[in-house]
């Protein structure tokens, strides 16, 4: 028995470690062109930093206005006369309505989350089964579908790449000497194990009598032989095999330096049988694809959120969105004060900057694409 055994015969490293000791195959945190392949940060809004502070100046304008507010204060020009009296708290409290609404409409998308007698139930959480199905039918028919995944690993050439790595990292660990070391331990131990059991060397016996028994039993001159080999040695060929069972391992450890020819060869088989390697693994990803249900799984994990996550998993990919139509809410609230105000005049005056914003954004998007198509 080796130094680097332990005395009851069992293996000082089991085959599974011996693996993960001497090949590793590490895969790359990013992509091919080295980008980071982690999900992106929430986008951030810019418009938002001038929107937040429109409510607040809108609450301070509707407090001034019932200390000033254009009282008495006139303007005529081209026979027509504007009032300007109240104008502050039409403008206030319009934009502050505007708002409040659209806040009050978010908040009724997710709240109240549980059902309540007069508040009613949130628009989400109360459909969250609906959505779930929907949502689940959507992702596995458009999103993520068995053709869809086969046709992005054709065309990544994924199994080829990382087969290429495995293979590579296979070949350079069954090249080092201290792995070839430890499987000749573990293959000797193992050797050793299956002599010491009872069961295992009792079947041997019984199968070698047999075979001996066989082999001879139509040739009288052996079995002649056999009989006085037996009666002089005062032992039967079970004892023998035995004998024999018991020096195997010791025996046959001497033979392992054979096994670093067959080592040797390991990387060479494995890249003549690259594509037929890739295959297989196309073949396997392709019938796991077939069998992974990603409408059921998508349906089960939305229907296993409870409301509160659920309202975090939506806000967190719409919450920036949410506060931009919460905030633009003020804006359109005091550009309707203005229509109270002085309809025909405001109206206008809207249409005139409406047609000249449109107008505007078409003709830079008329350059924008000949630029491009210049280039």
């Amino acid at each position: 028995m080796t130094s680097s055994e332990p005395s009851n015969g069992q293996p000082h490293k089991s085959l599974l470690e011996i693996i993960k000791t001497y090949i590793r195959v590490d895969l790359p945190a990013d992509d091919e062109n080295g980008r980071d392949v982690s999900p992106p940060a929430a986008e951030k809004s810019g418009i938002l930093t001038f929107l937040r502070p429109i409510p607040w100046l809108l609450a301070l304008l509707f407090a001034f206005s019932f200390y000033w507010d254009f009282s008495g204060i006139t303007l005529t020009f081209w026979g027509f006369t504007l009032e300007f009296t109240g104008l502050f708290r039409i403008l206030s409290v319009s934009g502050l309505i505007g708002f409040l609404t659209n806040r009050i409409a978010i908040m009724m998308l997710f709240h109240p989350l549980k059902k309540r007698p007069l508040l009613g139930h949130g628009l989400i959480p109360a459909h969250k089964d609906r959505i779930a199905v929907r949502l689940s039918h959507s992702v596995s028919s458009d999103l993520i579908n068995p053709e869809l995944i086969r046709k992005k690993l054709a065309q990544s050439e994924s199994v080829s790449h990382y087969r290429k790595r495995a293979l590579s990292s296979i070949g350079e660990g069954t090249q080092d000497e201290a792995f070839r070391r430890d499987l000749k331990l573990w293959l000797q131990s193992i050797l050793r194990q299956l002599v010491t059991d009872p069961q295992f060397r009792s079947s041997v016996t019984e199968a070698v009598e047999d075979e001996v028994e066989q082999s001879i039993k139509n040739n009288p001159i052996d079995r002649a032989a056999l009989k006085a080999y037996t009666l002089i040695r005062g032992r039967q060929v079970g004892d023998l095999v035995n004998e024999a069972l018991k020096n195997l391992p010791d025996r046959i450890s001497s033979e392992f330096e054979h096994l670093d020819i067959y080592l040797n060869k390991i990387p060479g088989l494995l890249e003549d049988s690259g594509e037929a390697i890739d295959a297989v693994i196309t073949d396997i990803l392709d019938k796991l694809i077939h069998r992974l249900n990603v409408k059921q799984i998508v349906e089960e994990n939305l229907r296993a959120y409870d409301e509160t996550k659920l309202e975090k998993l939506i806000k967190g990919v719409t919450n920036e969105h949410l506060l931009t139509i919460q905030y633009l809410g003020a804006v359109l609230g005091t550009i309707g004060g203005f229509v109270i105000w002085q309809p025909l005049f405001s109206l206008s005056v809207i249409g005139f900057l409406t047609i000249l914003i449109f107008s505007a954004d078409h003709l830079m998007m008329t350059f924008q694409q000949r630029y491009s198509d210049s280039n």
